[in-house]
């Protein structure tokens, strides 16, 4: 059994929040004395510290207790700081990124990485893959879109050249959703969330991103968000509107089959229809664990979707 989706803060990134908490305006905050204290990074998704985030043995032996043979870890995207100074993002994606690319390299047969990029420095972005990925990881966690950016704008070519060229895993990971319809009854992570991979994988289909950089392996989190499940409506916007998306040279249902999507949806019957839809090889499992909202242990065991995605 595979996970392809999870999480995890190197005692070097811990240790570097705490040094510079000020410029991030981090803060650890004990809400209740049965769970751990909750970390916030400028006042944005704070979230419970649970040991399994931090402790690497604790994770290695809770991942096995479930069968998983291999993870796949990301840093999480509270810590992306896209927000901030790009030399701040810079520096907290060094330390990410060598951390985690040491820990995987300690553990060859248990553990593989992603690194955190500065995407708020696009050519920064595109130095720091490849430096990630000499360094051992297999590309990058990246956020489906922030302060109003998309990944298909031209800033990011750099990017994508060199995640094209480094036949990179590129997981697009939502953020919270900030539409403020959504600021009840935690709709920004419940829809939100998903809401923001819709989003970004529809405009990666319809700006022809997926057919410029072939290469690079583009995983969308929590099943794709919405997008599989009304690609019938683009197919058909497609058939009509031909004009519009004359730059394509693949429709939308053949190019659905050219992200890779984690298993993170929480239904059977959901599943067996994204399989069904675009083929065991794009289906990886993933659990999001130790968040709140994982599905612990992997949904399925997903070998050929996991060969798929790792191998080059």
């Amino acid at each position: 059994m595979y996970d392809i989706h999870t999480h995890f803060i190197p005692p070097d990134v811990l240790r570097w929040l705490q040094e510079n908490k000020a410029s991030v305006n981090a803060s650890w905050v004990k809400k209740d004395p049965n769970k751990a204290e909750f970390l916030s990074v400028n006042g944005n998704w704070e979230f419970e510290l649970k040991e399994a985030f931090v402790n690497p043995l604790l994770y290695l032996e809770e991942q096995g207790k479930q069968g998983v043979v291999h993870s796949l870890v990301s840093p999480i995207p509270q810590l992306f700081l896209y927000d901030f100074p790009a030399d701040i993002t810079k520096e907290l994606a060094a330390v990410y990124n060598d951390s985690l690319a040491e820990w995987a390299r300690s553990h060859p047969g248990r553990l593989s990485g992603l690194a955190t990029l500065p995407m708020n420095d696009p050519e920064a972005a595109a130095r720091e893959l490849e430096r990630a990925m000499d360094g051992g990881l297999q590309g990058a966690i990246l956020a489906s879109s922030w302060s109003g950016h998309l990944l298909s704008e031209e800033r990011f070519t750099p990017f994508w050249e060199a995640a094209n060229r480094r036949k990179a895993v590129v997981f697009v990971h939502p953020l919270l959703c900030t539409d403020p319809r959504l600021s009840k009854r935690m709709m920004p992570n419940l829809i939100g969330v998903p809401w923001e991979t819709t989003v970004s994988a529809t405009d990666l289909l319809l700006s022809g991103t997926l057919e410029r950089y072939p290469d690079a392996k583009v995983l969308l989190a929590h099943g794709g968000g919405f997008l599989p499940y009304q690609i019938g409506r683009l197919a058909k916007g497609y058939e009509k509107w031909g004009g519009a998306f004359a730059h394509l040279q693949q429709s939308p249902q053949e190019q659905i089959r050219r992200f890779w999507y984690d298993t993170v949806l929480w239904n059977p019957d959901g599943l067996n229809y994204l399989v069904e839809l675009v083929g065991e090889d794009r289906v990886v499992p993933g659990t999001d664990y130790p968040f709140d909202l994982c599905e612990w242990p992997p949904a399925i065991n997903g070998a050929k979707g996991f060969q798929s995605l790792m191998n080059k």
